[in-house]
């Protein structure tokens, strides 16, 4: 890896290397170790190759040009130039990014923005999502998920909490939290860990995703007090299906068998109807309150 960075380096010109063309020479760098190229390969008019999209931007000139420009067949290749066309712009003539840039009516944006965030933005915030709308959007999807990240310490945020490891999380001033782990275990679900942990001295418990698990995809959830919707009472293991769609049943019928911690529990109709849709079928593992039957009740 140090050495295709190194290349990377060399074949973009020996460029300063900080936020942001560090990242791209980094990313040309890890796609070269992906798909086993080396520099000559990359170099090679005959070859193509798919460059990572910030290398394009990077010899478009979006973040700017160094003073000797970037090498021309290298730019040729990376914009798919044809080599008796002009690579445009040529550096070293005076350029900026912005002097390409659309315009942009600020008050629209702004209200785009703030849709996108769910909440009054700053100038800042705007700036961030004129220049990296998509980086914006991420940022604020995880913000509504997880809330303000930034007060966490950095090793918590990006390694976690190891047992007994103890934080304080800062969310006001005079308003501090202290978070101590206590451990985990396994949750009943399928890819979640129970974590026991205190917060501010008292006990607490919460299931978490495991890093890496490989979750079924949710199902729906029966509507709360909706009588066409039949729900799981419990967490578990479809064992058979009475119904398909279009029968008639009446109250009392059987509709499912669940195993449950080596228990097996029938749930029947609790009015006449007709099966409207089955949500499930044998060996399906299912959560609380998932969707199992739609009925049309009769009448």
């Amino acid at each position: 890896m140090s050495q295709a960075y190194a290349d990377v380096s060399r074949m973009f010109g020996d460029i300063v290397k900080v936020t942001p063309t560090s990242k791209v020479v980094g990313d040309m760098a890890i796609f070269m170790v992906a798909n086993d190229l080396s520099r000559a390969d990359v170099l090679d008019p005959e070859r193509e190759v798919a460059f990572p999209e910030s290398v394009v931007s990077l010899f478009k000139g979006e973040l700017g040009f160094p003073p000797d420009g970037f090498p021309e067949n290298l730019s040729r290749k990376v914009l798919k130039c044809d080599s008796a066309a002009p690579i445009l712009p040529i550096p070293p003539r005076p350029y900026r990014p912005g002097d390409t840039l659309a315009a942009v009516d600020l008050d629209d944006a702004r209200r785009d923005a703030e849709k996108v965030a769910g909440h009054h933005i700053s100038d800042t915030d705007l700036a961030s999502y004129l220049m990296y709308p998509k980086v914006f959007r991420d940022y604020a999807e995880h913000h509504r998920h997880y809330g303000d990240v930034s007060v966490l310490p950095t090793a918590a945020f990006f390694y976690g909490m190891a047992e007994r490891d103890e934080i304080a999380v800062d969310l006001d001033p005079g308003k501090t939290l202290v978070i101590r782990m206590q451990g985990t275990a396994p949750a009943e679900e399928d890819g979640l860990v129970k974590v026991f942990f205190e917060l501010n001295g008292q006990a607490r418990t919460m299931r978490v995703e495991k890093a890496g698990a490989v979750k079924a995809a949710r199902r729906q959830q029966a509507e709360v007090g909706n009588p066409a919707h039949v729900p799981a009472p419990m967490p578990g293991m479809i064992v058979t299906v009475a119904v398909k769609s279009g029968q008639t049943v009446k109250a009392g019928d059987p509709l499912v068998s669940i195993e449950a911690m080596k228990m097996e529990s029938q749930i029947r109709a609790e009015r006449d109807g007709t099966v409207r849709a089955v949500h499930v079928r044998s060996g399906d593992t299912i959560a609380a309150h998932d969707l199992l039957i739609e009925l049309t009740p009769a009448g």
